[in-house]
């Protein structure tokens, strides 16, 4: 217990060190406590009810979805939404639940957590209840297929976990098949598919016979409704089934199966992404399975938005500006975020810094992905000027023009700080700056130079 102490008072010191020295080290405490104690997670007390979220993307806004929504009701949650979702950041988040003398200070955590990084995280706690939001590939240098990362989940998860699954998506209920669970999804929409129109399809064969799968609807890759016509294998029923979105009235209506209950509430949209939608039906059943009511639930909802390090809007006279997160490496995420923006009323422009900015240090970044995601989309008429910039930005370019996009339309700007040069502001303009992970410090910069940009077209009467 003696090393336990001196990594927690260690830990708690380099915190008050970070802050004098004006630095963020969000997980440098973790980092400390854990080379001091390596058992520091096991051994730390946490709080009474632990809720995780985990998948391939949305977890970071599920889980500061989740922690708001509480706080609507007056519960303070201990969080790693200032950290990071791997060992050394949960583990600054558990020692920021204590006191000095090792006390928790909080009933409930919410955590996201990183898919692969449960290997180090189970058993030394264990999650009452965790979200599985969706299991899609991703980066190829770190995740490999989705069916690898449904594999790890399931060796480590805690039999205890209750869990919480996308039920259209049969890669995320692949996972461990033996706990407790409960599914979420939504019914048809109007824009789902029959057949798949993306790059991606990770889920094309029957686990069950090796037959072909059909799909009564596709909303995107292998999410829907899916059954295989030789076994009967089908995608399960959902106790919480989303059903008559609403984008115009910002709503939708969630089904609950579950007996006596079996009741239609209606919920507030926070954003028309099909992604977010999904996100806020996750937020229902995991509200609704903690205890709260539908009515609670309701209240919850209309006080709570997206995260703005994920999505921020502004407006300047007839311009609007979108900062959007859309995660490089991740050809699915960056499809989906094209795909929405793309059906998006009204003349964009886009500018693409999904850069790797940490791997142009270390290491040469893989480019593949590039060719998995739906650039497709892009190749639109409302889309007017595409900006590409950075270490990547003749990739990009080279990309775009395989999709079929006008060269005419792409204009390159070798610099980041010069992206404002790059945009035409044509009146009545929705711009969109994305952004990955890598490059969330530089969004802000240069959104606030594209801001000043239109400020002083406003001003000049240029906008119109």
């Amino acid at each position: 217990m003696l090393r336990y102490y001196i990594a927690l008072w260690a830990a708690k010191l380099s915190l008050v060190a970070l802050k004098i020295t004006k630095h963020n080290g969000t997980n440098f405490p973790g980092i400390v406590a854990l080379r001091i104690c390596p058992d520091f997670l096991t051994r730390v007390a946490k709080p009474e009810t632990i809720i995780g979220v985990t998948g391939t993307n949305g977890k970071t806004t599920v889980s500061n979805l989740i922690k708001d929504a509480l706080a609507v009701k007056g519960v303070q949650v201990l969080s790693n939404s200032h950290g990071s979702n791997i060992a050394t950041g949960v583990a600054t988040s558990f020692m920021n639940g204590v006191n000095i003398f090792g006390k928790c200070r909080y009933k409930m955590a919410v955590l996201e957590i990183d898919e692969r990084s449960v290997t180090k995280f189970f058993p030394a706690f264990e999650p009452d209840y965790m979200i599985v939001n969706n299991l899609t590939r991703d980066s190829i240098m770190r995740n490999g297929h989705p069916e690898y990362i449904a594999g790890i989940l399931t060796k480590y998860m805690p039999a205890k976990t209750k869990l919480i699954i996308n039920g259209d998506d049969l890669i995320a209920c692949s996972v461990s098949p033996d706990n407790e669970r409960k599914y979420f999804g939504i019914s048809r929409m109007d824009t789902d598919v029959e057949e798949c129109i993306n790059l991606i399809n990770d889920m094309m064969i029957c686990p069950e016979c090796n037959e072909m799968l059909k799909y009564d609807y596709l909303r995107y890759h292998h999410i829907g409704k899916a059954y295989c016509p030789n076994c009967g294998f089908k995608s399960p029923e959902c106790d919480y089934l989303g059903v008559n979105v609403d984008t115009d009235a910002m709503s939708i209506n969630v089904v609950e199966k579950a007996e006596p209950l079996n009741e239609t509430v209606s919920y507030k949209l926070i954003n028309d992404s099909v992604f977010n939608i999904y996100n806020v039906v996750a937020l229902v059943a995991l509200l609704r399975e903690i205890g709260y009511s539908s009515a609670d639930v309701k209240e919850m909802l209309e006080g709570i938005e997206i995260v703005k390090t994920r999505f921020n809007e502004k407006q300047f006279g007839t311009y609007t500006f979108i900062r959007q997160m859309s995660k490089e490496k991740n050809a699915l995420a960056s499809s989906r975020v094209f795909d929405y923006v793309s059906s998006r009323p009204g003349d964009k422009e886009l500018v693409l810094m999904m850069n790797c900015l940490g791997d142009t240090k270390t290491w040469s970044e893989n480019m593949c992905w590039l060719y998995d995601c739906d650039f497709e989309f892009l190749n639109n008429d409302s889309i007017r000027n595409i900006v590409v910039t950075g270490e990547r930005a003749k990739d990009y370019y080279l990309r775009l023009q395989y999709a079929g996009v006008p060269v005419d339309r792409i204009t390159i700007v070798p610099d980041e700080k010069d992206i404002p040069s790059g945009l035409k502001l044509f009146p009545y303009s929705n711009v969109y700056l994305f952004y990955g992970t890598d490059s969330l410090e530089l969004s802000y910069v240069i959104g606030e130079a594209i801001e000043e940009t239109m400020k002083k077209k406003v001003a000049e009467g240029g906008d119109r």
